[in-house]
């Protein structure tokens, strides 16, 4: 696992300085305790991060499970609130051992690709007041519109309300970061081993000592804030234990099951994201990960953490970053555990426009122009539950923006199933030649992607397969993916593939790749 340290080190210090205001404000977002978030950052870094079967996921606590955390604890009081959280990682082991990780395999990729981008704008739109040292909100609350605390009410007042000292260390970071990524890190080893978001941070803190009692002063409501225990006696009091008087009760059990269920959705769906950014393309084991989230949360709701899941933000920093095992998610933990126990103060000198600085670039990478264009080519079927997901969870929330892409994305299919009836034959395998063969039908969609990984993750190495797909008059997006991502590891396992089309046979695996990526142009 630490064969690659010299990759996952920096990464997962990148990881650390972006977890570490989301776990304070996510916490405070859900009016929780700031140390509940950062327990929970803890646990999903190390004990999720050592059971889970993800090389490139970061677990912790979830913006996306805020609102659901806050009426929770208004309504049952927060110790009582540590008992459901204990009983969702319960449930979610149950959901792991019944093994309902499939369902994450039932999401077509215009949704998740929907989900991702809308995901970086709002990175995006929320960091603009942070960047220019204006708004004190937390991390995990987001509002575009409604009453005078909102994003759109906060940009509109910037040229009033500006905060000189941060937004010009924020336009340094920035500057920081580009130069890093695009001219330095091809200069020398020492600025991949060395990452320019650290660089960035340690800027702003000599920029904020420098500064400090001058025009250009970074006021303390604009800087990280991380609880300062002055003793062991109250760095423990911070933890709180749940009271299992309340078990019996049936809205704890409601509560219990409705973390579980949202926790786990929102974690598949991650695992599926993830799994397509990272350029290894490795598949999570998703029954593993259910019983990883769980652990963590049995674990974070017994010290009084709040509740955790994989994360989008911070694993695509991860990978974005270059790691390359779980090692950089497992010492960002440690990261955290040390910080807060030894640097508290220091880290209260970082200026949160620096951070923003950090997530503005891990926003623009989900949420690029290129994206929308891509989407647009591959035509409506695909862009229609793209940009509608998009829309919904930026001016709604996650949840809805992935339920209604969802539908949207399964009345599309319905509509070419209303067409052209659609299903995966197996032709057989082991026959006499000692070749595998494997027939698609006429009409392939997202539904039979569980299938088709099943068997190709199947096939042993050494082997040869014919696909033959001469029949096949329309082919998801989801699937031609698969197929590519298959093609690349096949290369790994030792597998030869000969492919039967309508334009001829293909046995070359870079041409298999590039003929189902004409494939997908013309579809």
């Amino acid at each position: 696992m630490f064969k690659y340290l010299k990759n996952d080190l920096p990464a997962s210090i990148v990881v650390f300085f972006v977890a570490l205001p989301l776990c304070l404000g996510i916490a405070v977002a859900s009016d929780a305790p700031p140390f509940a978030g950062l327990i929970a950052g803890i646990i999903g870094g190390i004990v999720v991060g050592f059971i889970s079967g993800s090389e490139v996921g970061v677990s912790g606590p979830a913006a996306g499970l805020a609102a659901i955390v806050l009426a929770a604890i208004a309504s049952l009081g927060y110790e009582a609130f540590l008992v459901a959280v204990v009983l969702a990682g319960v449930i979610q082991i149950l959901f792991g051992i019944l093994k309902l990780g499939i369902i994450g395999y039932y999401f077509p990729s215009s949704v998740i690709k929907g989900m991702l981008t809308g995901i970086g704008i709002i990175i995006i739109l929320k960091q603009i007041p942070h960047f220019f040292g204006i708004d004190k909100d937390s991390e995990g609350n987001f509002v575009l519109f409604g009453g005078d605390n909102n994003i759109i009410a906060d940009i509109i007042g910037i040229p009033q309300n500006l905060g000189l000292g941060s937004t010009i260390i924020a336009f340094i970071a920035m500057g920081i970061l580009i130069l890093w990524a695009q001219v330095l890190t091809k200069k020398h080893n020492i600025f991949n081993l060395v990452q320019g978001p650290l660089v960035a941070v340690v800027a702003g803190v000599i920029f904020y000592l420098l500064a400090k009692g001058s025009t250009l002063d970074v006021a303390s409501s604009h800087l990280v804030k991380v609880p300062e225990p002055d003793s062991l006696d109250s760095f423990l009091g911070q933890f709180t234990l749940p009271d299992f008087s309340v078990i019996g009760s049936a809205e704890i059990w409601i509560t219990a099951f409705t973390i579980a269920l949202v926790a786990s959705l929102e974690t598949l769906l991650c695992v599926e994201a993830t799994d397509k950014l990272d350029p290894q393309k490795r598949v999570t084991p998703t029954n593993r990960e259910l019983l990883a989230q769980g652990s963590g949360n049995i674990l974070s709701g017994l010290i009084g953490g709040i509740p955790i899941t994989q994360v989008i933000v911070r694993s695509s920093a991860n990978i974005q970053s270059g790691n390359k095992t779980k090692a950089s998610a497992i010492i960002h933990g440690f990261f955290l555990l040390i910080s807060v126990i030894i640097i508290p103060n220091v880290l209260n000198m970082i200026p949160l426009s620096v951070l923003a600085a950090i997530l503005f670039i891990v926003g623009y990478k989900l949420a690029k122009p290129s994206t929308f264009k891509a989407m647009w080519n591959a035509g409506w079927k695909q862009f229609l539950p793209f940009i509608v997901t998009v829309l919904i969870i930026v001016f709604k929330d996650l949840l809805w923006g992935i339920g209604i892409g969802l539908a949207i994305g399964i009345m599309v299919t319905l509509w070419h199933s209303y067409k052209n009836s659609h299903f995966l034959h197996i032709e057989g395998e082991d026959v006499d030649d000692g070749k595998i063969k494997m027939t698609l039908a006429e009409e392939v969609t997202f539904f039979n992607k569980a299938a088709i990984l099943k068997e190709l993750d199947r096939l042993p190495e050494n082997s040869y397969l014919e696909l033959d797909v001469r029949k096949t008059r329309f082919l998801d997006s989801d699937i031609i993916e698969i197929l590519e991502d298959f093609a690349f590891k096949a290369r790994e396992r030792n597998i030869d593939i000969k492919l039967y089309s309508e334009r001829g046979i293909v046995e070359n695996p870079e041409s298999f790749i590039e003929f189902f990526k004409l494939r997908k142009l013309n579809d």
